[in-house]
């Protein structure tokens, strides 16, 4: 799968990681399923509804995410960044997926949820898991200089502000405390904003 960048759309981000279109979502999450990889196939669709920063996404414990042994169908954690909580949901299709990667080991409340396979004790690092972005974006023919971590971050925000342009509630989902932290964020530029004022008409 192929996807040419947009040089207007990439500079429109300012040098920022693109964010992933559901089409990609779609192709790796197929490539991962036929190659068996349950903890990559987690860790996208994690990564994805919970628009984490990599450092909280690795961190995650099972306790983070389990009740009893069902999965939650939110989660919230406190970000190492600003010390503030912040409230994630977990959709259908990434607690199936968390559901079989947790089939594959056995694990106890405070256990990591994507532990290192290097060594139990640690969780995957987040130079880990860039590698990982990295490798998926290639597997359907993406440039992966233009995704990283952040990219799955700020994939459903991106979706949610296309789709509704309401940055409000762009700014609750990955925890900004300031509304121009999520202008930036997202690239909004007064293209949008007149785009958006001329599709509703009074």
């Amino acid at each position: 799968m192929t996807d040419s960048i947009d040089p207007v759309f990439q500079q429109q981000f300012r040098g920022a990681k693109l964010p992933l279109k559901p089409m990609h979502i779609w192709g790796i999450r197929a490539r991962l399923q036929v190659e068996c990889r349950w903890r990559d196939l987690a860790l996208l669709d994690v990564a994805i509804d919970s628009k984490l920063r990599g450092c909280d996404l690795v961190a995650l414990r099972m306790s983070d995410i389990l009740v009893g042994a069902a999965v939650r169908r939110r989660g919230i954690i406190v970000q190492q960044k600003t010390g503030r909580p912040v409230q994630f949901e977990i959709t259908d299709q990434a607690r199936k997926s968390i559901a079989r990667w947790l089939g594959q080991r056995c694990a106890g409340p405070q256990d990591w949820l994507f532990p290192s396979r290097m060594n139990r004790e640690r969780h995957l690092s987040a130079r880990q898991y860039a590698r990982l972005v990295k490798h998926w974006v290639k597997l359907i023919d993406l440039e992966p200089s233009a995704y990283a971590t952040h990219s799955l971050r700020r994939t459903k925000v991106s979706l949610l502000y296309r789709k509704t342009g309401n940055l409000r509630a762009c700014q609750l989902l990955p925890g900004h405390t300031k509304l121009e932290s999520t202008v930036r964020y997202l690239g909004v530029e007064l293209d949008d904003a007149l785009e958006m004022s001329a599709a509703r008409e009074i």
